[in-house]
């Protein structure tokens, strides 16, 4: 089992930055593909960026390439999300997930709260 913490989310206006960290407990993460995901008021969870164990391969969402920028530190079994040029549609609240089998991720965290105000 892989427990994982999200942490550094907040309120933040339009146009700054935030890093997120997700902390993994239980188990290395190091054989684990890992990524984010938002969630906002009344919309599904969306998928926002990966990184693949392998080799570290990325893949984001159109809306955030070029803004955001994920990556792992295997040593402390954490994986971090840096979002630069916060607009308010990027408030949601923000999980990360672990173990990608096929379309479907086995753990979650609980996520963190993002609030971009204009």
């Amino acid at each position: 089992q892989v427990q994982l913490v999200e942490s550094g989310g907040g309120l933040v206006q339009a146009g700054d930055s935030l890093r997120l960290s997700c902390a993994a407990s239980g188990r290395t993460i190091r054989y684990y593909s890992m990524g984010w995901f938002r969630q906002a008021p009344g919309k599904e969870r969306e998928f926002v960026a990966g990184i693949t164990w392998s080799d570290g391969t990325t893949w984001y969402k159109d809306s955030v390439k070029g803004r955001f920028i994920i990556a792992r530190d295997n040593a402390k079994n954490t994986v971090y999300l840096q979002m630069n040029s916060l607009n308010p549609e990027d408030t949601a609240v923000y999980l990360c997930a672990a173990d990608r089998i096929g379309s479907s991720w086995r753990y979650w965290g609980q996520g963190t709260q993002v609030t971009v105000s204009p």
